[in-house]
Formats: C-alpha cells, structure tokens, sequence
C-alpha cells in the first residue's frame, strides 16, 4: 500500500494521477471534503477520471496524531507531499506547526509501522546559502544559520532535519527539493497564481532569478527515487534556472495578453512591502508581500540540477514546454 500526504496539492494529485495508472494500492489522506474535488477535478482535466476511484480517501491531518493511525495501516510506501507555502511572517507559527511538526509525525508513524521508504518533498528554499567564492548552489551547499532566512525557508529545513532524525533511527529516506513548480489544475493558488495574474494584466516584472521546474518530471523523478535503492539523500530538482521577467513575459505571449511593462526595482518594492505591512496591521488583513517575498525578487542565485541528472540520466522538460502544455491543459 502505498499513502500519500498533501494529494489535494498540486505535486500530491499529479503524483496521484501517475500512482493511479501504474500502481494498485493507493490511499491518500485528506482535510475537508471539498478539498478533494480539486484533486478529481485534475483527473478530469487529464481525461483520466475512471482512475480516480483507484484512490482510497482517509480524513486525516498531519499534526492530528489520532487521525493518523487509521491511515497507516498496512502502508509500505509513504509520499509526504503535505506542507504549508506562505511567507506571510504572521504565519510563522502555523509553518512551524504543520511543516516540521507534521513532518516529525509521518516520520515517527513511518518508523512504528515499520514502512520501507519515505520521499519528502523539500524545497530550494531549505538548500545551503551560497558563499561568496560558489557559483550555484547544490545540495552540499552549507545552511549558514546567520544568514536571515524566511519562516518558510526554516520550517523546511527544520522539516528535512526530521527526515534525517528518522534515517538514524533506521527509515530509509529520500528528499527532493523542487524549485517552482508549474503544472496544470490548480491555477487559483501557488504558482498558478503566475498565469492568473498576468491574465488579469499585472503591470510589474523584476529581473531577479529563480529555479522552476515542471510537476510531471518532479512526480517521475519522486517515483523512479522510490523504486530504486537509493536511500539517505536529497536531491535538487530544477529545469532551468530563469530570471521572473523571462517567465512573465513568455506567460503573456502564450496566454496572448499584454506583457508586464513595468520593471519593479528594489527601491519600489521596499516602499511596497512596507507599506503592506502597514496596511495589514491598521486592517487585519493578510500580508501580500513580505520583506522575504520582496527580496525573494531579486535573488540570483543559481541552482544546480547535475546530482540528479547524473544519478537518473534524467533529461527535464524545458521550461517553455512546461508552459505550453500547462496552459493548452488549462484552456481545454
């Protein structure tokens, strides 16, 4: 049996999709009823909605320990694709909560019932920090615990140490960490948000760069790892690494709308996530930009993907197909 975590997100019903036409036994957990249509809904856009009732649904929470028992049981096999995105700094409690606290739960249900392998998906965000000698970073790269991170970036890292509690304690483990994830079905959160906004005319680019990669190589890579025998290692999985003005604009030509035209510099978006701030304090609203998010923006950091292409001869899809394919699927 295998179980998957988070499969009403997009990483967990792509992988869900893929588990459904090739394997038999599937269980996943989730939250709330309607939370399961998204999942369905995805199978349909795939054409593939007969395989869905493959799927053995089991109401669970990651940080509800009680809940968890019943959907252990008899699993060999477990995807921990579960985890909160947000680097809203009000949030940061609930990171810790359901990232490192959820992640230390399914490690210690995976080590009671004895479960044979364990994928988790990380993030680039829990990677090392480049220092001023490297050129990318990889997975090698050292966590330098001075430099400021985002909430996020620590409840990942803190996830992954988890992982690594649960592999001295005898699991065999295997960890991925993706960089932006596109993919088809959920365009109403994470980077989905991408082609709505610039739909709906988003006016600022910036030049700053980061690491993407499409959700069918991150599923394929997630399963090969599982089938083979390799065990206590982290993998980054990337595509290319693009500046945020190259994957705007290619959105707005594919999507046949009118391009970003105007360069946020760092100047104007340190006044904005400022003035968010105190927008969001005076209104109780939730943050759209934080400094993290802001400084997110202008990153160049560099990812290197060679592990896992040299471990798998893994050839990943580019970018630009990514998109093609995640737009015609959304047009359908």
């Amino acid at each position: 049996m295998i179980l998957v975590t988070g499969g009403t997100g997009l990483v967990g019903a792509h992988l869900l999709l893929h588990l459904a036409e090739n394997e038999q036994s599937i269980r996943a957990i989730y939250r709330t009823e309607p939370s399961i249509a998204k999942t369905k809904n995805l199978f349909i856009l795939y054409q593939k909605e007969v395989l869905f009732s493959k799927i053995e649904w089991i109401q669970a929470d990651i940080i509800d320990v009680p809940s968890l028992e019943h959907a252990f049981k008899d699993v060999d096999y477990v995807y921990h694709c579960a985890g909160l995105i947000s680097y809203d700094p009000n949030d940061e409690q609930q990171l810790r909560k359901t990232n490192i606290e959820g992640t230390a739960n399914i490690v210690n249900f995976c080590l009671a019932y004895r479960v044979k392998k364990l994928c988790h998906v990380s993030s680039i965000a829990a990677l090392g920090d480049r220092a001023p000698n490297e050129t990318e970073v990889t997975e090698e790269t050292e966590w330098n615990p001075e430099v400021l991170h985002s909430d996020y970036a620590i409840s990942k890292y803190g996830a992954e140490m988890e992982l690594w509690r649960g592999q001295q304690e005898g699991l065999n483990v295997i960890v991925v960490n993706p960089g932006i994830i596109f993919g088809a079905g959920f365009w109403e959160q994470g980077s989905g948000l991408f082609f709505r906004k610039i739909k709906n005319g988003a006016p600022f680019y910036t030049t700053g760069i980061c690491a993407y990669v499409g959700v069918t190589d991150v599923v394929k890579i997630m399963v090969s790892l599982m089938h083979s025998a390799i065990v206590g290692e982290r993998f980054a999985l990337i595509s290319e690494n693009l500046s945020f003005a190259e994957v705007l604009f290619s959105i707005a030509d594919k999507l046949q709308v009118k391009k970003p035209s105007r360069e946020a510099t760092p100047m104007l978006l340190s006044i904005a996530w400022r003035l968010d701030w105190l927008l969001s304090t005076l209104f109780r609203t939730k943050r759209r930009l934080s400094r993290f998010g802001a400084n997110a923006l202008f990153s160049n950091d560099l990812i290197s993907n060679q592990k896992i292409v040299r471990t798998l001869q893994f050839d990943f899809q580019r970018i630009d197909t990514v998109l093609n394919e995640t737009i015609a699927l959304q047009q359908r």
